[in-house]
């Protein structure tokens, strides 16, 4: 593994090991003896450089010489340049020292820097290492606000392809309507080490289309149709490597309006709309209904962490209903209602003049009918009485 270069009268090792270091000694007949001391050092680190989030690196420093610095000092620096402090958890006299690093998150993925000093003999040497940490570069927690039976495309950004990510992982994609309910799998992943992506659907009432990633961007989008009320919630998405996971998730909230009574609103009648979200609110969060051009009295808001909010409308118009979080309109719904014809106006009054008519009738024929049922059982009664009084007044004579 090494070289001579008769010019330079210099001397290449290649592949350097820890058994290298030592005293070398180049004699020359014109020349005096030069000697030279070589170091080496040699820097492993924990998981092969490859890491989930919140995870601890650790470094092993390790240097072979023939007389050993008494002052060694170890520095570490970021991806961005900055000192970072180390905890040291082992240390075999000048030769051997095991680091332990700061939990790590995604944005830590780079090339960091170890330098290691020393005075006698003078020793000032910087050692690179890269360190990748899978993750998600969106939120942890990401919210997002849908219309019933509306397409939603939930999406995120894996950060494998940023930081040139080698290794295969894999993930699944788990869905629960509420916290403390029962967790469902919609799909599980590959990804291989040369970043295609393998999918397998496990429940297609939720995805109708295979999630696709974007070549470049890292970005898994999940496309679902026609979302309906009932699945609104808590989806995540969970990447495994190594049998460590981390996970994002994505909380689907979804909003509805429903009438009573349904269609058009007859003049005089009254039609109460209601507006429904699938969580409870969070503070500082409200449901609000206008009338679009109404008034200040064509406007209801309602309580805290209520779900819900009504309205009693008598005329026909354009009402809409929307979230505000934080004084901010994060979804709106329109709902118009509609006046009925004047035809349907007269058949209505006209149903209910006859039902009206209807129930009078029915209510006489039963005072009737009640009357006469009376009658005969009084007569009944009457006629018994008679028959108990005859038998009682009856009496018998005997022949002498």
């Amino acid at each position: 593994r090494s070289e001579m270069d008769q010019n330079t009268n210099s001397l290449m090792v290649s592949d350097l090991r820890l058994s290298d270091a030592g005293r070398y000694s180049c004699e020359s007949k014109s020349r005096p003896v030069v000697t030279i001391s070589l170091h080496v050092f040699e820097l492993k680190i924990s998981s092969n450089g490859h890491f989930l989030p919140n995870e601890s690196p650790q470094l092993s420093i390790m240097q072979n010489s023939y007389n050993s610095p008494s002052d060694i000092r170890i520095s570490l620096f970021n991806n961005r340049n900055n000192t970072e402090t180390s905890e040291v958890l082992e240390r075999v006299t000048n030769h051997k020292y095991i680091l332990k690093l700061k939990q790590l998150q995604p944005k830590d993925s780079g090339t960091w820097r170890c330098r290691v000093h020393s005075d006698s003999p003078f020793i000032d040497q910087n050692i690179e290492f890269d360190l990748k940490v899978l993750g998600f570069q969106n939120p942890a927690l990401e919210r997002k606000y849908a219309i019933a039976e509306s397409t939603v495309i939930l999406s995120w950004h894996l950060n494998f392809k940023e930081i040139k990510w080698k290794e295969g992982f894999t993930g699944q994609l788990n869905w629960k309507q509420k916290e403390n309910t029962t967790s469902f799998m919609l799909f599980n992943f590959t990804v291989t080490a040369q970043g295609k992506l393998n999918v397998a659907i496990n429940r297609s009432q939720f995805i109708s289309e295979e999630p696709k990633m974007g070549d470049t961007s890292g970005v898994l989008e999940v496309k679902l149709n026609k979302v309906p009320f009932r699945h609104a919630g808590q989806y995540r998405m969970q990447l495994e490597y190594n049998r460590r996971y981390v996970q994002s998730k994505t909380e689907l909230l979804m909003m509805k309006v429903l009438a009573n009574p349904v269609g058009p609103l007859v003049k005089g009648a009254k039609m109460t709309l209601t507006c429904q979200v699938s969580s409870p609110l969070l503070p500082n969060t409200h449901l609000c209904w206008e009338r679009v051009n109404g008034t200040q009295m064509d406007f209801v808001k309602s309580k805290e962490h209520e779900a819900q909010v009504e309205v009693n409308v008598t005329t026909a118009g354009l009402w809409k209903c929307y979230l505000v979080e934080d004084n901010i309109r994060k979804i709106s719904l329109n709902y118009t209602v509609e006046e009925a014809p004047v035809w349907i106006t007269h058949v209505v009054i006209g149903a209910s003049i006859g039902a009206t008519v209807l129930v009078l009738g029915i209510a006489c024929l039963c005072i009737i009918t009640g009357m006469n049922w009376h009658r005969r059982r009084q007569r009944a009664k009457r006629m018994a009485l008679a028959r108990q009084h005859l038998l009682e007044n009856r009496t018998c004579q005997c022949k002498q």
